[in-house]
């Protein structure tokens, strides 16, 4: 019974062998690591170098450990490095978080730090997604800060150190008024800037809008500068003709100055005698103006402007009858309206119709005097008129064609009395 129990024992023994060689030394979690959870997530990161970087370190978010370095890889035809990444799936990140490598202390080991950017994206940061160069960053290694610090204590700038302070010393020594007042003003200097640190902001954020407008409007400028070049180039051409204009021109001043320079005496003389003119208009006063009034209506006031309606010109006349000369003589007899007719008999009745017509309203014009009558008083009855079989039309009393006594004026024989002018009131 003892052998077959220690042939089983080899046996386990050798599958167990067997089995672990199979399994990598990296590939086991070490101890005291982050919890990964049931459903980690593999995020890749992008680093220029990940020098001291190894598997199975850390990944923390805000310094807790969220996970750990899976592999760190040169990808084929690429110069950064690229690193595996698995985060326990219950930490949630932005798509675009960043990714920076820190050291635990000065002699600890390196991790990944994972964070948030300040403007954080609304999509996750999801399973097999990449973290690219733009948002990755490193931390200074110990061995870069002793590299520097022995290249300085080495003598690397210890003599450019030392000469920069014996020069100071030289610059400064003997002039300590002259700093100290230098350094008053350059105080006073940046106190006024502070004082005015609105103004120099709005002047410019004036910059910056007109640099937005300038931008806007970049194919006007375009054109505007493409433009300007033939001209440019024709200014070129004619530079010559322009020198010699600004010569003729300095000649040209010359002379004018000489001959003011000549005519100073002539000139103050001049002014002189016009003070003397300046003076009399001036005690003219109001009376010059007013006679240029009427210097364009001459000899008419400037009143007569006022008759003046485009090319034509206005008058108005009143006409007043002396007391007895207030008749008119009667027109030249004419052809009544219905001589035209050739019909007698039509004409008459058309006459009477028209004489049957009442008569339109309004004052009737008193009939001039009678000269037969003269002399016999203003209510002597008046004579009687010639019959129709006497040859002469039949004329009431008081009706016009009669005369009217005491009046003194002629009548013409074998013609009908004046009608009385009536008196015409102004502006008619």
């Amino acid at each position: 019974m003892r052998v077959p129990t220690k042939v089983m024992a080899v046996c386990v023994a050798a599958a167990v062998l067997a089995g672990g060689c199979s399994t990598q030394l990296e590939d086991i979690p070490l101890p005291g690591g982050a919890d990964l959870g049931d459903n980690p997530y593999e995020v890749k990161v992008q680093f220029e170098d990940a020098l001291n970087l190894v598997p199975q370190a850390a990944v923390r978010v805000n310094d807790v450990p969220v996970g750990r370095v899976k592999g760190v890889s040169l990808p084929e035809g690429a110069w950064d490095a690229e690193v595996t990444l698995i985060v326990n799936g219950d930490v949630r990140l932005p798509a675009n978080a960043t990714a920076n490598l820190e050291q635990s202390s000065l002699l600890g080991e390196k991790y990944v730090e994972l964070a948030a950017p300040a403007t954080p994206s609304a999509q996750p940061l999801a399973d097999g997604a990449t973290i690219p160069l733009a948002r990755t960053s490193r931390n200074a290694d110990v061995e870069e800060v002793f590299g520097a610090l022995s290249l300085l204590l080495s003598g690397g700038g210890l003599p450019q150190i030392r000469t920069i302070n014996r020069e100071l010393n030289q610059a400064l020594g003997g002039r300590e008024e002259t700093v100290r007042s230098a350094l008053r003003n350059l105080s006073r200097l940046t106190g006024t800037l502070n004082q005015n640190r609105k103004s120099i902001t709005d002047a410019l954020d004036g910059l910056n809008r007109l640099s937005s407008t300038v931008r806007s409007r970049e194919g006007q400028v375009a054109t505007v500068l493409d433009d300007l070049s033939p001209g440019l180039k024709v200014l070129e051409e004619q530079r010559g003709q322009l020198v010699q204009m600004l010569r003729e021109l300095e000649k040209l001043s010359d002379t004018a100055v000489k001959v003011i320079n000549e005519s100073k005496d002539d000139t103050v003389a001049n002014l002189r005698s016009l003070a003397v003119i300046l003076d009399k208009l001036a005690d003219s006063g109001r009376d010059l103006p007013k006679s240029l009034e009427v210097l364009l209506t001459f000899p008419f006031t400037d009143e007569a402007l006022k008759a003046v309606k485009g090319d034509y010109l206005n008058g108005y006349l009143t006409v007043v009858a002396a007391e007895g000369f207030n008749c008119v003589a009667p027109p030249v007899e004419e052809e009544g309206p219905f001589d035209y007719i050739d019909d007698e008999e039509e004409a008459q009745r058309r006459a009477m119709a028209a004489q049957a017509e009442e008569p339109p309203p309004g004052p009737r014009p008193e009939p001039c005097p009678d000269p037969t009558r003269t002399g016999q008083g203003a209510d002597a009855p008046t004579s009687t008129a010639p019959t129709p079989q006497q040859g002469g039309p039949q004329v009431p009393s008081g009706e016009p064609g009669s005369g009217v006594p005491g009046s003194g004026v002629p009548v013409i024989p074998g013609e009908d009395p004046l009608l009385p002018l009536p008196t015409l009131g102004e502006g008619d």
